[in-house]
């Protein structure tokens, strides 16, 4: 047996809170005109919150507004100086990656990976802390104690195949209002042991927050930024991680679209040869439309791609396939990417 941990981070906390923004923007311009460019980047800190990166679109948002709403969704004041810096995408990477080129809006590789341990193809300490997630994102609507930031992490003992046996510790920090804390704590370790109970995972100790108080959070307590938790996004570090961020790029934007596709053919080529596990990636060059390469590793070793298989993971193919123009990133932003 083998200990190995993996995190994620909550609706609110502040890197979080930057990717929603990022995407919310990203999905209004897209709703208004399906052709826009976008490369949104947001930071946030003690009051203020600046956005900034390239935007060529011919639709016209409310970027304050928008952002203050995706804050008062999550639960803060959305009472922030909110300074618009986007100006537009470069005309140097417009000439390859415009509609009627179509070539990749970056050049990097991108991963997707599928295992048999669940029925969502995906770590089953992944899922545990997704769902956990989404429920604390729930009760602290319901419960005021509860306060929006936080973050929760499994390390656990591992068989030789990276299935999860059992759970060692089980850490969680959360904001909340330090007042109700033995309510809040026995609160949050039930709904733990009900998530693991249905998995048949027992959970041995609780971290509950460590340090012994998390009263001031969000972007009070830290700096955000969009694209500072790509792990979290990916895998939780069981599979590798390309380079590129995903929240608020626009879909000719192969950091991530590329990565959705790479999720699709791992949980394909899964089922098809009975896999345990299943890792792809996908490498392109700006402005190229075809992929530089397509790799597929697996428990088996590793398998031979088609030819056909390049054609689907162009640019436009993947928008085609995925139904990207007709996607909510804002919600993919909030719990996880790849969520089944």
């Amino acid at each position: 047996m083998k200990l190995y941990s993996n995190e994620i981070v909550f609706r609110g906390h502040p890197d979080k809170v930057c990717d929603q923004i990022s995407d919310a923007l990203l999905d209004a311009y897209l709703k208004e005109d399906k052709h826009s460019r976008c490369g949104i980047e947001v930071m946030g800190g003690k009051g203020k919150i600046f956005i900034t990166g390239e935007v060529t679109s011919k639709a016209k948002i409310d970027v304050e507004q928008i952002t203050k709403r995706v804050l008062q969704d999550i639960g803060y004041n959305p009472n922030y100086q909110i300074i618009n810096n986007l100006g537009l995408q470069s005309k140097d990477i417009a000439l390859g990656t415009n509609d009627e080129v179509g070539g990749a809006g970056d050049q990097g590789m991108m991963f997707g990976y599928a295992t048999n341990e669940t029925e969502e193809m995906l770590p089953k300490a992944m899922i545990i802390l997704q769902k956990l997630s989404k429920w604390y994102d729930q009760k602290r609507q319901e419960c005021p104690y509860l306060l929006p930031d936080g973050k929760a992490q499994i390390t656990g003992y591992y068989d030789d195949d990276m299935h999860l046996q059992k759970i060692k510790y089980f850490t969680i920090s959360y904001q909340n209002d330090e007042q109700h804390r033995p309510y809040t704590d026995n609160l949050i370790k039930e709904e733990c042991k009900s998530i693991c109970h249905k998995y048949n995972i027992e959970i041995e100790n609780f971290l509950i927050n460590p340090t012994g108080k998390f009263l001031i959070g969000g972007f009070d307590g830290d700096a955000g930024l969009t694209g500072r938790k790509i792990v979290v996004d990916n895998y939780h570090s069981f599979a590798k991680v390309g380079g590129g961020a995903f929240s608020g790029k626009d879909p000719s934007k192969v950091d991530r679209t590329a990565a959705y596709k790479a999720r699709e053919i791992a949980k394909e080529y899964l089922k098809k040869y009975n896999l345990k596990w299943c890792q792809v990636q996908i490498s392109y060059a700006i402005g190229i439309e075809t992929p530089l390469a397509i790799y597929i590793e697996s428990n088996q070793g590793s398998i031979e791609v088609p030819d056909e298989l390049y054609q689907q993971c162009t640019p436009k193919n993947i928008i085609k396939d995925l139904k990207l123009y007709e996607t909510c990133f804002e919600e993919k932003a909030k719990f996880g990417h790849f969520t089944n």
